[in-house]
């Protein structure tokens, strides 16, 4: 591994003063609680963290990485499996180990729990697949066998790259090279497929990486990752908007990765290369970022490590808010969880100032009715008052 477009002065006092507050720009705000897992390859270590969900009960699922031999081949060993770990981050135990089999992984990915079954899907990259499991960790089955587009042009990921949801329980996954979403049935039986062209207009990508659906309006939000921007899908699929341009600027963007969207369509977005998370409304406004590259002992940023490198960086930098390239994300109950890529951790963020007024559809209701106030005050006044004042 990567939107919302004559009255009298006597009337408008009763209705617009109270619509101009609904417009202003949310505070959101975002600041370091604790971080999940340690560098390493023993029990309760990561590296190279990718996916991360939550389940209802506040434990923490993160996609460990794939384990590699000096020659390449693969080290089951090491990494291949869903590490568990309670609300309070002590390790668990894991779903899944590494191998070819049913329920096995070859470099796990992208994960979630599934809203209306509870289920808990993952991608499966070298073994071009998807992985269902149970609330409880039991493998149910495997899906999508050999759907995702293999390797690339010079590109290292492929695969499975993002899971989502939509309300009936459908899942959506991103197939990283294939530049589409590719949609199934709870149990596993695609029913559709949405983009699928390469390049850099509306509607196409340039390497499909984090997918969200919103669970406010439906639509889809996509990490175009070699883009270095977010399109916004509505829920048919039908391109609506993209945000973001390459840079390091605020709310521009170096290859983004994971993402999501909270019940008020804050889109969190995780600029890997920036090693930072960005915060955007649903129309892609700046709203506020956080994280900051690790640093060496003289203050340089830590290069991410080689290919044939040991997975974390050198040296490490585990200050709180310093990432070595962001990654996987997840959103649950106000906090942000966010993959430190070689740092082998999960960085936990309080998402604040997410209150707010209601919604502009809500402020126009109590616009008209104080503008409705205000004109049965009128009619009262001129009930009362002669007819030559009418």
């Amino acid at each position: 591994m990567g939107l919302v477009k004559n009255l009298s002065i006597t009337m408008a006092g009763a209705g617009f003063m109270v619509l101009a507050t609904a417009a202003q720009a949310k505070a959101i705000t975002l600041t370091y609680d604790r971080s999940i897992g340690s560098p390493g390859f023993g029990p309760g270590q990561l590296f190279v963290p990718q996916g991360i969900a939550l389940d209802d009960q506040g434990n923490t699922y993160i996609a460990n990485g794939r384990g590699v031999n000096p020659d390449g081949t693969p080290n089951y060993n090491l990494g291949d499996k869903i590490e568990k770990f309670s609300p309070s981050g002590e390790y668990i135990g894991a779903i899944g180990s590494g191998g070819t089999g049913p329920g096995q992984f070859d470099e796990p990915t992208t994960v979630d729990f599934n809203p209306v079954t509870g289920d808990l899907y993952a991608g499966d990259v070298y073994n071009n697949r998807i992985n269902q499991f149970d609330s409880q960790g039991k493998f149910i089955r495997s899906f999508a066998n050999g759907e995702f587009t293999p390797r690339v042009n010079d590109r290292i990921f492929f695969g499975p790259s993002g899971v989502t949801f939509d309300k009936a329980g459908n899942v959506y996954v991103g197939d990283f090279n294939g530049e589409r979403i590719l949609k199934f049935t709870p149990d596993g039986k695609q029913i559709g497929v949405i983009g699928g062209t390469l390049g850099t207009a509306l509607g196409e990508t340039q390497g499909v990486a984090g997918v969200r659906i919103s669970p406010v309006s439906g639509n889809i939000f996509v990490a175009d990752q070699y883009n270095n921007r977010v399109q916004v899908l509505d829920p048919n699929g039908k391109p609506l908007l993209a945000f973001g341009s390459a840079g390091s600027g605020p709310g521009q963007l170096l290859q983004p990765i994971g993402i999501e969207v909270d019940d008020q369509e804050n889109v969190y977005v995780a600029d890997s290369i920036n090693s930072r998370v960005q915060v955007f409304d649903k129309n892609g406004k700046f709203l506020t970022s956080y994280g900051s590259p690790a640093l060496d002992a003289s203050g340089n940023p830590v290069p991410p490590p080689g290919l044939t490198d040991p997975p974390f960086g050198n040296p490490l930098d585990l200050t709180p808010g310093r990432f070595n390239w962001t990654g996987g994300t997840a959103f649950k109950d106000g906090k942000l969880y966010v993959g430190d890529f070689f740092q082998g951790r999960v960085q936990v963020l309080n998402v604040e100032g997410r209150a707010r007024v209601p919604e502009p559809t809500s402020m126009i209701g109590l616009g008209l009715f104080g503008l409705g106030a205000a004109a049965a005050k009128l009619r009262k006044n001129r009930q009362q008052k002669p007819a030559i004042l009418k």
